[in-house]
């Protein structure tokens, strides 16, 4: 009876696992496959879970009717220099606050946790006009500063945690040799903080990457203008018509990297969030 049970246990266990790998994958899955199947059979009636027959047209499309290549360089570049940013900052905002000692600390870093809060909708306003009046509109700049809203406090959280767990005697050695709080950081507790770096950098670069509002608000054409709001702006042969094998394709070319770069980086990934929620 006992061995019944874990055997039923075990199935119920496989079944929950594979619903969710279904439930997870199958979108993406499905995305592929209608970026390789010609427009008219994305809508037949008996649709096919193989790109049958296949085509590339979406693919050209996409690189050559738009401009699509632009797009994703300003999606690099912002992208990359909010990460470079966020993980400047941080690291010293959170080196700070997890091994300094001065009174409103825990004030600090339960702001910086309110801030990751707020929604985007709630500071557009002001962003916009704060952007305006600066010059910052439709600028690289621009983009990547207003970034920071939302990359830098979850930088500032999970390293934190990091630095809190590092050894102590480590920190004090550097001071008896006679280190500055910043010689600490840099050539003691920075090089230790490897895994840490990689999870919030790779994770920040996702979420800017993949931002939509503030890069559909605060761009105007495609100079500046990334991807997200690149496909959203892709129209069809007429007004009425929706080029979906175009949008699926370009969907595919911005994720496989994401998705490449986090296999390639998994175990840094649960190494530095595990290290930052144990120890922290």
């Amino acid at each position: 009876m006992k061995q019944l049970n874990r055997s039923l246990r075990r199935l119920l266990f496989y079944l929950l696992v594979l619903f969710v790998v279904v439930y997870s994958v199958f979108p993406f899955y499905w995305a592929v496959v209608s970026s390789f199947k010609p427009s008219g059979e994305l809508f037949s009636t008996n649709p096919s879970l193989l790109p049958l027959p296949f085509t590339l047209d979406h693919y050209k499309n996409v690189f050559l009717q738009a401009n699509f290549g632009r797009n994703l360089l300003n999606s690099l570049i912002i992208a990359g220099g909010a990460t470079l940013l966020s993980l400047t900052l941080g690291v010293m905002a959170a080196y700070a606050l997890g091994r300094l000692l001065f009174p409103p600390k825990n004030a600090v870093l339960y702001l910086v946790l309110a801030m990751t809060m707020f929604p985007q909708i709630a500071v557009l306003g002001g962003l916009f006009m704060l952007l305006r009046q600066v010059g910052l509109f439709n600028t690289h700049l621009g983009l990547i500063l207003s970034y920071l809203l939302f990359t830098l406090p979850f930088t500032v959280w999970v390293l934190v945690g990091y630095f809190r767990g590092l050894p102590r005697e480590l920190e004090e050695a550097a001071y008896v040799d006679g280190a500055t709080p910043l010689q600490t950081l840099l050539k003691v507790m920075l090089p230790l903080t490897g895994p840490g770096l990689v999870t919030t950098g790779l994770l920040a670069f996702i979420a800017a990457w993949n931002e939509y509002l503030f890069a559909l608000t605060f761009t105007v054409g495609d100079a500046v203008r990334t991807v997200p709001p690149a496909i959203a702006s892709f129209g069809g042969a007429s007004p009425f018509e929706i080029p979906w094998g175009s949008i699926m394709a370009a969907s595919v070319v911005v994720t496989v990297p994401l998705v490449v770069l986090v296999l390639l980086f998994q175990q840094r990934i649960v190494a530095g969030l595990t290290a930052g929620a144990v120890k922290g």
